[in-house]
């Protein structure tokens, strides 16, 4: 059997009262264009971004608490040049394995959320 779902958005936990500093990490720091949130959900908070065809959402938690070990994985054409921005920034990050090539690593939005950041392509 084969299925005709496909991926639309991800959603990422942020505490309420973050959206100021997850727009200066997902928009000023990595380049996302941020989205209008429809006029019935911008009252719960949180703000969405343009991920290629995809979406990025961050929904405002109350009771929140950092994913660790879930996390979004994002691809680039240039890994290098974003990780060397993202530890300018002051975010540490942490080398993995390569997978079928592409290399990766991690490091944590503002809140603790756990973020891969991978090549889009194999190196040679």
């Amino acid at each position: 059997m084969t299925s005709d779902l496909a991926l639309d958005h991800v959603q990422v936990a942020i505490p309420v009262g973050g959206e100021a500093r997850a727009r200066g990490f997902f928009g000023d720091l990595l380049g996302l264009v941020e989205l209008p949130k429809p006029a019935d959900m911008a009252a719960r908070g949180g703000c969405w971004f343009q991920l290629g065809e995809r979406q990025l959402h961050l929904g405002a938690e109350q009771d929140f608490r950092p994913a660790k070990k879930a996390h979004v994985a994002l691809t680039t054409d240039t890994l290098d040049a974003l990780r060397a921005r993202i530890e300018a920034a002051g975010h540490a990050t942490q080398d993995d394995s390569p997978v079928d090539g592409r290399y990766r690593f991690f490091t944590e939005d503002p809140f603790g959320n756990r973020i891969e950041f991978m090549d889009r392509t194999p190196r040679q």
